[in-house]
């Protein structure tokens, strides 16, 4: 059997966010059949576990995509394609394939929920709050696309809203108020001009972003608008605390905004360092064959690093691919993944 029936299969089944029910039964369904392993359902949340004691590895994946029509997924030879193949039913399908083996360390499989929508509803979350014990190991690998090298820590990701104020007047005599829209153009700017920072942390470099992602004002066509909000999102290295990158923003804005100007913190979620000094981590680097990069998006590597597992992302399928129209897996990139895996696995002590 390819390995491409099973993802195929998994990828079949609907699994947007918040809608987890049906995968969660069927991963549920295979782990079931695994004599060492215990199986704990928390939700939508599916956690293979040691029968006693902790975890030395843990392996993670989430089981939810962006939404998409399942109707849509195609299989062209080695070629699979279809919402989330790579993000993340490739590495589902894997963690399944190697569950299956009892290897020399205990070894935790967690596939959770509601990765894809914000962060305060995450299925990581939910299992941590229920029972943190299952999370607990010495080394974790999230399965994010990564076309199987080690993507190392990765940058946190800061949502602002800015919120400039004008006066209110009619357009026909403009000269009574303050248009707070015409006022967004410094703050434009501002951001626009910047000059990416970059920074290398254990080898490998993080490069900053910083983007002006929605625009809001107006209130009528005859009225100079008197409020105009933009929304900032600051992807920041793991060089930078949380309390460091929203102060920086702030500080980085600064003369574009006037005392009664607002700047409200919408959504913040951590960086995590790149962990490449960790002797497991150094071995999986080793075996994949691959120089390690630093993971430019956020991932849940966060979340665990900062419950004190070191974390990397290893996972199945182009990363430039995921939530695109061609999103796809090759028969080559789930061998690669698995084969990666297992023997990393075999020589953990």
């Amino acid at each position: 059997m390819s390995r491409l029936d099973l993802v195929e299969r998994l990828v079949r089944i609907p699994s947007v966010s918040e809608s987890e029910g049906a995968i969660a039964d069927a991963v549920a369904d295979e782990l079931s059949t695994f004599s060492h392993l215990s199986v704990t359902r928390i939700g939508d949340n599916v956690i293979a576990h040691p029968h006693v004691g902790d975890a030395v590895v843990l392996l993670v994946a989430h089981l939810d995509t962006v939404p998409g029509d399942v109707s849509e997924v195609r299989r062209d030879g080695d070629t699979l394609t279809g919402v989330g193949a790579c993000d993340t039913k490739g590495s589902v399908a894997g963690l399944l394939e190697l569950a299956a083996t009892k290897w020399p360390v205990p070894v935790t499989y967690v596939f959770y929920a509601r990765e894809e929508i914000a962060r305060a509803r995450s299925g990581l979350l939910e299992i941590h709050d229920v029972r943190p014990d299952l999370l607990s190991a010495r080394v974790a690998v999230v399965g994010e696309p990564t076309l199987g090298a080690v993507e190392a820590g990765c940058q946190g990701s800061l949502r602002v809203r800015v919120t400039l104020r004008g006066v209110r007047a009619h357009t026909s005599r403009p000269f009574m108020g303050v248009n707070a829209i015409h006022r967004l153009t410094s703050v434009l700017e501002r951001v626009a001009d910047w000059v990416p920072r970059s920074v290398t942390l254990d080898g490998v470099e993080f490069t900053e972003q910083l983007q002006v992602v929605r625009v809001e004002g107006g209130v009528a066509n005859n009225v100079v608008p008197d409020l105009a909000t933009l929304v900032v999102n600051f992807r920041f290295a793991p060089d930078r605390s949380d309390e460091d990158a929203v102060s920086w923003l702030r500080d980085f804005l600064g003369d574009t905004l006037a005392p009664s100007d607002r700047f409200e913190v919408d959504d913040l979620a951590p960086a995590a360092r790149p962990h490449l000094s960790h002797p497991d981590v150094a071995d999986l680097v080793h075996v994949s064959g691959t120089p390690a990069r630093a993971k430019v998006g956020w991932t849940d590597v966060a979340t665990l690093s900062a419950w004190g597992v070191p974390s990397v992302n290893v996972g199945a399928g182009d990363p430039l691919l995921a939530h695109s129209p061609e999103e796809c897996l090759r028969e080559s990139e789930m061998t690669d993944y698995v084969t990666t895996l297992r023997e990393w696995l075999e020589s953990r002590r």
